[in-house]
């Protein structure tokens, strides 16, 4: 490839992974070269200032039309700008939360988790716009590999420490699976590109080698599961929840599931959605629904079921990322032209309460030293403003009115019962499972209202937390009361009834 050939692309489309790009290296630079007696946490600032500037790029391509670059393996779509959105907004709070981190027994972060976790997240815009299976797989690495770093920075630490093994165990395991799917699908159609495998397949899937194309489907699609902690490939979650630092936890929870969905809907949707099924009139996504469809339905129960046991809050929050997970699978099972948008929102919802939660789980982590679901106990004798915030957060995840979380779900509901009255089960199943995390969601409220406080010091908010707090609540119940205010700004410049064409061409 020559310079006239580089200079044609139109790199400026590139201008937010550029930025973090740049940011990441210039905060390695300065973090090897800088004495050791210099205070790193201001890299939280730099990191922070280089995504807001990223975000305003993004904010500049809205409306833009569709294009590739890197000879079709680069794309901007209306889909990659959408999600990209959620990936720099998670990571923005995330290390908003980073910045004041600190437990019992341990400093605060060193510089290196402020370029991991911008490198991180350049995996995930990677993975937003990739139209090729081996951009799509470097994005999936670029986030993976600092993820299980993050896990375990804290080496003091002996949880931490396991909780790096137990991740890059699985995340191994699953990364070779997800290889293998990859490799059928390369094989049976020659060819890593999304649309030219989505020509390809499509004479695959009426010839005698539709079988391989059906196992190629199954395998990819496992590998990613445990990207999103869907049963039964979740083992993992709790444990690593549980023995990373909490603004990782929280990392994990939003940003990586995000990213995590975003390569399932960009690999299957692009490649299987719009191909001859198995059956007459069926796509061949439509003719896998069930085996999804049952996944979603065992996430869910699962999920919250398991969480009705735990004590540990970590722990909670995990099952309780596991059950959302299966929540969001509906929309893709359903296929419904609100699928895209539903989804979009969700993540966006999802994103503003359990941040939120993690936020106020930090502060209270640091006040009593513990992970305990005591630590909660007499929260509004002590804190009324914190306990407030926290009840605001937990109304919303488990999806009561007036909050984000509440509509977020109706739009899963609506858009499968509207699609096919025949998703009605899943949908019973959906209501079924949210009706169970009320009995763990309001189990916190017992704590917080009606118990005695078993720790009297006084909760001391760091400026940061604060902030994000702020944030995250106003995030969630203008969600909740005013939905049309991001939605009908986002339709003004991108059609989402136009996002599976953007996938399928």
């Amino acid at each position: 490839m020559d310079l006239d050939t580089l200079l044609q692309f139109e790199w400026s489309l590139m201008a937010p992974e550029f930025t973090i790009l740049i940011v990441a290296t210039v905060l390695s630079l300065l973090d090897l070269f800088l004495r050791k007696e210099v205070n790193r946490n201001h890299f939280a600032w730099w990191a922070m200032g280089g995504i807001a500037l990223s975000f305003v790029f993004l904010l500049s391509q809205l409306g833009h039309e569709s294009s590739m670059i890197l000879f079709d393996t680069y794309r901007f779509d209306p889909f990659s700008i959408s999600f990209k959105f959620v990936l720099l907004a998670g990571t923005f709070l995330v290390i908003l939360l980073s910045h004041s981190y600190k437990e019992a027994g341990e400093g605060g972060y060193r510089g290196e988790f402020y370029y991991f976790i911008l490198i991180a997240l350049l995996g995930g815009m990677m993975m937003a716009s990739s139209a090729d299976l081996i951009t799509l797989f470097v994005g999936l690495e670029m986030l993976a590999i600092p993820s299980y770093i993050l896990a375990g920075i804290q080496k003091s630490s002996t949880r931490s420490n396991e909780s790096a093994m137990k991740y890059i165990i699985n995340g191994g395991i699953s990364t070779a699976i997800t290889l293998f799917g990859f490799s059928y699908i390369y094989g049976l159609t020659g060819s890593t590109q999304l649309n030219v495998i989505a020509q390809n397949l499509s004479d695959v899937t009426q010839s005698d080698a539709e079988g391989l194309a059906i196992m190629a489907f199954l395998i990819t699609f496992v590998g990613l599961a445990f990207k999103i902690s869907t049963v039964p490939f979740y083992m993992w979650t709790p444990d690593v929840y549980e023995g990373s630092p909490t603004p990782v936890t929280a990392f994990l929870s939003v940003v990586s599931k995000a990213a995590g969905f975003i390569i399932i809907l960009r690999v299957f949707m692009s490649i299987f959605g719009g191909i001859e099924g198995i059956r007459l009139n069926e796509t061949f996504l439509e003719s896998m629904i069930i085996f999804i469809g049952v996944l979603a339905s065992l996430t869910m129960i699962i999920g919250n079921t398991i969480a009705l046991r735990q004590r540990n809050m970590k722990r909670l929050l995990a099952y309780s990322s596991i059950a959302h997970a299966g929540y969001l699978l509906v929309p893709f099972v359903a296929l419904s032209p609100m699928a895209f948008e539903s989804m979009w929102f969700y993540m966006i919802a999802y994103m503003f309460m359990t941040l939120g939660a993690f936020a106020v789980l930090q502060v209270l982590i640091r006040q009593s030293e513990s992970e305990d679901l005591s630590i909660f106990s007499g929260l509004f004798h002590r804190s009324p403003g914190l306990a407030i915030l926290m009840t605001i957060f937990l109304l919303s995840l488990a999806g009561i009115p007036g909050t984000a979380g509440f509509i977020g779900k109706l739009n899963i509901f609506l858009g499968a019962l509207f699609t096919d009255p025949g998703n009605f089960a899943l949908v019973a199943i959906m209501l079924v499972a949210t009706v169970i995390s009320y009995v763990y969601y309001f189990g916190i409220f017992i704590q917080m209202f009606f118990r005695h406080a078993e720790f009297q010091t006084k909760i001391r908010m760091p400026t940061s937390i604060s902030a994000a707090l702020v944030i995250c609540a106003a995030g969630t119940i203008i969600l909740g009361l005013l939905p049309g205010t991001i939605l009908d700004f986002y339709h003004q410049h991108v059609d989402f009834n136009q996002l599976t064409d953007s996938l399928w061409k």
